[in-house]
């Protein structure tokens, strides 16, 4: 049995933003019991040349909405990185989880061929759909999610594997 190119891409990433986002309850909650001000949390750095937490997210997010967009053949949306708290995080994770579930399994589903040029800082890239999901677009996604799980666990909230997954 063949997986689809929309079964690789769309509902993995939504769901793994949607266990982001609880993994950033988990995190206000810490804050709020510990008396932590949460700007610790979202500003910390593993380090000093590494991004913020809060820059994880919106990265994480960019990769979701970026990969969903460019399979599909429609405009990438864009998100001002203007988010500073939990909640702002978590609203930019709802409204990347909201596009993704706006586009059809027919809108991806084929894009296994279709070219995708990107410009990656000076460097540009040239893929093919299948190689820039599973070569490109995955791992950095997952990359970002699990930096952000690793500052807010190394800073103390207790997270742990299942927080990471979920229920897939």
């Amino acid at each position: 049995m063949n997986i689809s190119m929309y079964q690789a891409s769309a509902p993995r990433l939504a769901n793994t933003l949607k266990n982001l986002s609880a993994i950033l309850d988990k995190a206000q909650i810490y804050c709020d019991a510990k008396k932590i001000e949460p700007a610790a949390l979202t500003h910390f750095r593993l380090y000093p040349n590494m991004l913020p937490m809060k820059r994880q997210v919106q990265i994480a997010c960019d990769t979701a909405k970026g990969a969903v967009a460019r399979l599909a053949g429609v405009e990438v949306p864009k998100h001002e990185d203007t988010e500073e708290t939990f909640a702002e995080l978590k609203a930019r994770i709802a409204k990347t989880i909201a596009f993704i579930e706006s586009i059809k399994p027919a809108q991806i589903d084929g894009s296994e061929e279709k070219n995708i040029h990107l410009k990656l800082g000076a460097v540009e890239v040239d893929w093919k759909g299948m190689q820039y999901l599973l070569g490109h677009a995955l791992p950095n996604f997952y990359f970002h999610v699990v930096t952000a799980y690793d500052i807010l666990r190394h800073n103390g909230v207790e997270l742990g594997k299942r927080d990471y997954i979920g229920n897939p």
